[in-house]
């Protein structure tokens, strides 16, 4: 009765926990598309629209290589080369999402007047595509490349839909698809509240950016100290790893406990930090 019972109990535990252990293949094939269909946001947003992931890692790799080399050279410790050569590695993707993050900032303040553009070419009679194209030239210089090339690939193809997909993909915005798909449906569907939807849009386009610049000045003198709590540590001890004495303690087994376990409490101050900082930012549905 026993052995039934606890293989009951093993049973229902497998079966609960399954799940997690085997994931439907189309859940992690989502997941993984996911996580690429954001990499890529964070490259176009930074600049790079066509740069492979693979290269990314690369570059990655070889940061990481001549990080920890410089630091074996320097303070001839293995645990201090391994986390240099972990601070090289995540140096790049840091970078790409600190100017993503700038850039996304920055076209907070765009969208509306994009969105003024278009409300004052379609009154003007434009049609859809001849709106778009023209804020090629008219536009904020910011997004005046995507447009521009929207234009030159509409005249070439004469195909609306991808053009504006390709164009969804080169802004890698939550805004722009908004405002783009606002655009599909009102040239597939038709309508005549197209302009009292985008003049809605615009409004709340800047209350949001209003309400969010008044939020990130409120907090980022807090944000800076966090920061440099965070790095204030690593910096002294760069500075102490200059006194032989000091490398020597650091390269004894105690030492390399105290830097994982510093390492380990550093990132996850970071990352709580981050957690408390962070406003929420829109997701891409219409991608």
């Amino acid at each position: 009765m026993s052995i039934a019972l606890g293989a009951s109990l093993g049973l229902g535990l497998v079966l609960m926990l399954s799940p997690l252990i085997w994931p439907r293949r189309v859940e992690l094939e989502s997941s993984r598309r996911g996580a690429a269909a954001a990499i890529r946001d964070e490259l176009a947003l930074a600049g790079m629209p066509g740069a492979p992931i693979a290269a990314v890692a690369v570059v990655c790799g070889v940061m990481a290589a001549l990080s920890g080399a410089i630091a074996l050279a320097v303070f001839a410790v293995p645990v201090i080369a391994l986390v240099a050569a972990s601070l090289g590695a995540g140096a790049i993707p840091l970078l790409v999402r600190a100017r993503a993050n700038r850039r996304r900032a920055a076209n907070r303040a765009i969208w509306p007047d994009v969105v003024d553009h278009l409300v004052s070419s379609v009154r003007a009679g434009m049609g859809l595509p001849d709106a778009l194209g023209a804020l090629g030239e008219l536009g904020p210089a910011a997004t005046r490349q995507a447009f521009a090339t929207f234009d030159d690939e509409f005249r070439r193809t004469g195909d609306f839909a991808s053009s504006l997909d390709a164009l969804k993909d080169r802004l890698a915005d939550p805004v722009a698809d908004r405002i783009l798909e606002t655009l599909r449906m009102a040239r597939e569907v038709g309508g005549t509240d197209l302009t009292a939807v985008l003049r809605g849009l615009a409004a709340y386009l800047r209350e949001d950016a209003a309400l969010r610049a008044e939020v990130v000045a409120r907090q980022s003198w807090i944000r800076n100290a966090a920061l440099l709590g965070v790095a204030a540590p690593w910096l002294l001890l760069c500075v102490l790893a200059t006194r032989p004495e000091t490398l020597t303690a650091y390269d004894s087994p105690a030492g390399t406990a105290l830097i994982l376990v510093g390492v380990g409490v550093t990132l996850l101050a970071y990352r709580v930090m981050s957690a408390l900082g962070r406003l929420p930012e829109e997701r891409r549905w219409f991608s």
